[in-house]
């Protein structure tokens, strides 16, 4: 969270989770200074085996977080613009992928 935040982003809510059973969740949602919110999900693996920390984000998870979000944006009249981003840590490494995938998933 903190390297986001050195980037420009602002935390908006930390483990967001659907009311529901069954729903999803949100690591973080953040918002870029232009308004743009970021769903981010923060996957941590010590190394590559198994295919590393982006690799986990499949696309079961991908639609949890999907779906997590529709839910989090029906509280918007007009929701702003949104990316799903992903904060993958192996081992000391962090890598930031931006725009990592998207609603359609």
């Amino acid at each position: 969270m903190a390297h986001l935040q050195r980037q420009g982003l602002r935390v908006v809510a930390r483990n967001y989770r659907t009311p529901k059973r069954g729903g999803g969740e949100i690591d973080l949602i953040m918002q870029e200074p232009d308004g743009t919110l970021v769903f981010v999900e923060v996957r941590h693996r010590q190394n590559r085996r198994h295919g590393g920390a982006a690799a986990s984000v499949g696309g079961i998870k991908q639609q949890r977080i999907v779906f997590a979000a529709r839910w989090y944006l029906m509280r918007w009249q007009q929701p702003p613009p949104c990316r799903f981003d992903v904060v993958a840590i192996e081992g000391e490494t962090l890598v930031w992928l931006k725009a990592a995938f998207d609603a359609s998933t």
